[in-house]
């Protein structure tokens, strides 16, 4: 629907002799001149300014205007609530002004037709016909209300309002007004069923709006005839859609485009994608983005400025009014630095709890691993030691049968202290860290123990932090000592990937599994911390007689 607005002012405002006058004048120009170019951010942010400065000159005519240029830019965005709260705001320094007063009325009307809230919009039309007489001026808000009809489904109200203006020829020699007023008055006939007479009209407003290249106005009547056809003639409806949603394109109408495109996904009937869904779906999007965006870039310009205006209007004093401000500045300052100690201190005391944190999880991973080497010396090695020692002290040694038995000893002992040598030795991370992470997990491999390593996506390895590379290294290296050590198993695969942003290391082995409960026992409890430290994840599955796996997740 076609909602006309009004609003006055001419771009060049006079100029006083007064330094705050003169500048909220130069900065209302300007914002004019970024409107006109459409750069709604900057001409915002300099009505604002201007009329800040116009407040505090009392010229209530120029707050006014300013005000209302700012409503049309929320408007512009889709931000009804705001836009309503600054038209309220601009009604207090509008009362000698009927000019004014009709404008904002008129956005008033807007607003609570957007907002669905039909009886209010009803009200501010009416505000205005009962202030403005002459008939031609009487035309916008007489198709506003008949609007706010249609949508209300109520056909013949608006037939009986729109009928008058047409019969009246007040439009004759205004052909682009004329056009609206034909156009609506043709689209509620259709809807009233009154199909021939009311296409007849859509028909000639069209065909006005083609005479007067009004290329933005024909948009809103290939809409309503596209609506006409939709089902009588599908292909024509179709067709009106896409001439509607080209002529959208063309003035950057982004809400027309997305209606044409609403007329375009019902008539498509094309197998697959549909092309105009994804449009409506890209564009819907992208103007969501954008709008709020804007809305919340204009919130934070008035925000500065808001507080001001309402001790403005409600203290006249001038000496209060500056002294409430002073104060109000010193308790934000009181407030800036009491948030900013609390802020500092919040930071501080965050760093040193993670800081203890990780230094608990490295003391227990230290204790954790000094533990594991105890028990290995006192479990393996002590007793190979105590076995070697007792057995030199008993047999005879010049026998070659013994002392062969010896050295079988004493190799079976240097073995595995440079087992544990190797599991508890610094981790090289340089660019060879590869090479030995697969090489420390082939040396598991026995006669009867096959290790497959397998390889997906290829992962960098000189891009990975070394706190990561030596957690990996340890993690595994604990897997395959519980693999060693009570799994039975005779087949490991081990497989590296990269998934999106994360080292993907997935490990699973065909022995007799265990309880969860007994895993954590066994020590990789510590594997799991490990991984925690660095952002990572551990998870397992194990069950007695279904084997083992476990996956490895670190981000790069």
């Amino acid at each position: 629907m076609v909602s006309c607005q009004k609003e006055s002012k001419d771009n060049t405002i006079t100029k006083y002799q007064n330094s705050n006058s003169t500048l909220a004048t130069q900065l209302s120009v300007k914002a004019d001149s970024y409107y006109n170019a459409k750069k709604f951010d900057s001409a915002f942010f300099y009505y604002n300014k201007s009329k800040e400065l116009f407040v505090k000159e009392k010229d209530s005519n120029y707050v006014a205007y300013n005000l209302i240029r700012l409503t049309k830019i929320q408007q512009i965005f889709g931000d009804y609530i705001s836009s309503e709260e600054t038209l309220t705001e601009a009604l207090d320094y509008t009362k000698n002004n009927t000019e004014y007063v009709f404008a904002i009325h008129n956005l008033l009307g807007i607003v609570a037709k957007e907002l669905k809230n039909y009886d209010d919009a009803i009200t501010s039309y009416k505000t205005i016909l009962k202030t403005v007489k002459e008939p031609l001026t009487r035309v916008t808000p007489l198709n506003n209300i008949a609007t706010v009809y249609i949508e209300q489904q109520k056909y013949p109200d608006a037939i009986r309002i729109l009928e008058p203006i047409l019969i009246s020829n007040t439009l004759d020699n205004f052909p682009r007004k004329k056009a609206i007023i034909i156009d609506n008055l043709g689209f509620a006939y259709y809807k009233n069923n009154q199909l021939e007479k009311g296409f007849k009209l859509m028909q000639e407003g069209l065909s006005i709006r083609i005479k007067q290249n009004d290329w933005y106005g024909s948009i809103e009547s290939y809409l309503h005839l596209a609506d006409y056809y939709q089902n009588i003639n599908s292909q024509k409806s179709k067709e009106n859609a896409l001439l509607a949603y080209n002529q959208a394109k063309k003035t950057q109408s982004i809400d027309e485009q997305l209606e044409a495109l609403s007329f375009l996904m019902l008539q498509n009937t094309e197998k697959g994608v549909n092309p105009h869904s994804k449009r409506y779906v890209y564009l819907n999007d992208s103007i969501k983005k954008v709008r709020n965006n804007a809305k919340n870039q204009f919130a934070k310009i008035r925000y500065d400025s808001k507080k001001a205006t309402l001790e403005s209007i409600k203290y006249k004093a001038e000496k209060t009014e500056i002294a409430l401000q002073l104060q109000t500045q010193k308790n934000q300052t009181y407030l800036l630095g009491f948030g900013f100690m609390f802020l500092m201190t919040a930071i501080g005391f965050l760093i040193s709890y993670f800081k203890n944190k990780n230094k608990q999880i490295r003391l227990q991973e230290a204790y954790a691993t000094e533990t594991r080497i105890s028990k290995k010396l006192h479990d393996e090695l002590a007793n190979d030691v105590f076995y070697t020692m007792t057995f030199a002290e008993t047999q005879d040694l010049q026998n070659p049968v013994k002392k062969e038995t010896l050295l079988e000893n004493l190799d079976k002992i240097y073995n595995r202290t440079r087992n544990i040598s190797k599991e508890n030795s610094p981790i090289d991370t340089n660019v060879d860290f590869e090479y030995h992470l697969k090489q420390m997990l082939n040396n598991y491999k026995t006669n009867i123990l096959e290790i497959i390593i397998k390889n997906g996506n290829p992962i960098d390895w000189s891009k990975i932090d070394a706190d990561k590379k030596i957690a990996i290294q340890r993690v595994l290296q604990e897997l395959m000592i519980n693999m060693k050590k009570y799994s039975q198993a005779n087949f490991v695969i081990i497989g590296f990937n990269t998934l999106q942003n994360n080292i993907v290391i997935d490990y699973s082995d065909n022995g007799i599994g265990c309880s969860q409960k007994s895993i954590l026992k066994g020590g990789l409890q510590n594997a799991e911390n490990r991984i925690h430290t660095v952002n990572g994840i551990f998870t397992f599955d194990t069950n007695p007689d279904k084997g083992f796996k476990a996956k490895i997740t670190v981000p790069k």
